[in-house]
């Protein structure tokens, strides 16, 4: 007998009716497409934090590792092939060589320093945009995700209150899921927004970080350049030296 009482128990225990999914599906299409839009924002949000962190990292490795050899070469051109291929460091030398090479055959009177640093110049520009590249969508996501999500909490809103105008009472029973599904696309919205607004800033000051270097590294070696291979960074000279006196 208590067993049957338990078991009817247990039956007529009440059914959570306001879940998400069950949310999603009160909402209808508008919801739906709410959540779709947000699942790809996040996605891709994700999706150029990571893969612009490593593309960063790769160039930051190649510099710390690169470099020491590079500047201990004889010459640029021997050096040069002491970078990786299709790294940013490489980009820069090979266009101020090829610079360098083109500037004899130019008719009018150009300065080489203003030839090679304007060639410069580009190269870091093409790399920068290369590095930027992705984020303009992160700050998109991150200044319209939250107003998605707004016009998802406005529709549910609305759905509120024409339950409570169809029932004449604001009973808990009638706008429960229609406040439910509107709470939950503010969440969706914010819960989007914010990494994607983090992933920028982030990004962002890593690549004024490169842009630093990169723009440094130009500087030496149109100084390099221009002395015909007689000036050299010495923070990378001393690092091979001390490293041969540790051995």
């Amino acid at each position: 007998m208590l067993f049957e009482m338990l078991a009817a128990g247990a039956n007529a225990a009440p059914q959570n009716k306001f879940g998400f999914a069950e949310a999603l599906q009160a909402g209808g299409a508008i919801s739906y497409s709410v959540v779709t839009i947000l699942g790809v924002m996040s996605f891709g949000s994700f999706f150029i934090l990571f893969t612009k962190w490593w593309d960063q990292s790769k160039i930051i490795k190649q510099g710390a590792t690169q470099l020491s050899a590079f500047w201990s070469a004889p010459s640029l051109r021997e050096g040069v092939a002491k970078l990786d291929k299709n790294s940013a460091w490489r980009q820069i030398v090979e266009d101020v060589l090829q610079a360098e090479s083109q500037h004899g055959q130019l008719t009018n009177a150009l300065d080489a320093h203003d030839w090679l640093h304007g060639n410069m110049a580009r190269s870091e520009a093409s790399i920068n945009a290369r590095l930027a590249a992705g984020l303009p969508f992160l700050a998109t996501v991150g200044a319209t995700s939250p107003f998605i999500g707004l016009f998802g909490t406005v529709v549910g809103i609305y759905r509120a209150l024409i339950a409570i105008g169809i029932a004449g009472s604001a009973s808990i029973d009638k706008v429960a899921g229609p406040v439910g599904e509107a709470l939950i696309m503010t969440a969706l919205g914010l819960l989007v927004a914010v990494p994607a607004v983090l992933a920028y800033n982030y990004l962002q000051g890593r690549n004024k970080s490169l842009a630093e270097h990169l723009s440094g590294f130009s500087n030496d070696v149109l100084a390099n350049v221009n002395s015909k291979g007689g000036i050299k960074p010495a923070r990378h000279l001393a690092a091979p030296a001390a490293a041969a006196k540790k051995a």
